[in-house]
């Protein structure tokens, strides 16, 4: 079906103001100028001001989200390329994933609790700690909104990178291996980004631990979906 030339100017906007955002945030390494945070911001206010709706917005800018789908299999090559960490260090990279994955579906469902959230709400906030290919995926699983997901994981993201070089100054993380699971556990794609800033070895962790914690969580997600 044919689209609008506004759908396509929409499309090619928020490609441009992608990448213009991180041609910003390489010049100028400041959390409000990353990508996953300005971006959306910018092309929010340009929507809102220019009238523009969201199914006209959508219609060509939904080809970004299709990709989604090529990116989570994509993923298997940093694994591959990184077996041989994988190898020496099974245990440590397990322990990992697991209380990554725990503690981001524990914490969220506290914190819905604690302020009586609705359903579609909770359900969505589960997979925040993961990847957004994964994420969206796990969230069908879960009965939750693919919107509310998205949003949520860009918020934890954000978040982690914000915060996570002050984390670790608090806690006793000595060890490149465990810096890099904890962004890569905590804050998926974006915490990966602030690991490799800080080093190359905490940054193929952080790799590691975002795509098997992802993975994980796919593959949870159909058992605590039918528990939910």
């Amino acid at each position: 079906m044919a689209t609008s030339p506004l759908a396509l100017i929409s499309l090619l906007l928020t490609i441009a103001v992608y990448y213009g955002c991180k041609w910003l945030y390489r010049r100028h390494r400041k959390i409000w100028f990353a990508p996953i945070l300005l971006a959306p911001l910018i092309l929010g206010a340009i929507v809102l001001l220019a009238g523009i709706p969201y199914p006209v917005y959508n219609a060509d800018a939904r080809w970004l989200v299709w990709l989604l789908g090529p990116t989570t299999i994509a993923f298997a090559v940093p694994i591959y390329d990184q077996r041989e960490i994988i190898r020496r260090n099974p245990l440590t990279l397990t322990i990992g994933v697991i209380a990554g994955v725990a503690l981001g579906i524990g914490s969220s469902w506290l914190l819905a609790t604690l302020f009586q959230l609705p359903d579609e709400v909770t359900h969505s906030l589960l997979s925040r700690s993961v990847s957004t290919p994964f994420a969206v995926v796990a969230t069908d699983a879960f009965g939750g909104s693919r919107e509310l997901t998205s949003l949520f994981v860009v918020v934890t993201g954000v978040f982690g990178m914000a915060i996570g070089e002050t984390v670790m100054r608090l806690l006793p993380l000595r060890s490149r291996m465990a810096r890099g699971a904890m962004f890569g556990a905590a804050s998926h794609g974006a915490g990966t980004a602030k690991a490799r800033e800080i080093g190359g070895e905490e940054g193929v962790v952080a790799s590691l631990t975002m795509t098997m914690a992802g993975i994980a969580m796919v593959l949870i997600s159909p058992l605590l979906g039918a528990w939910l």
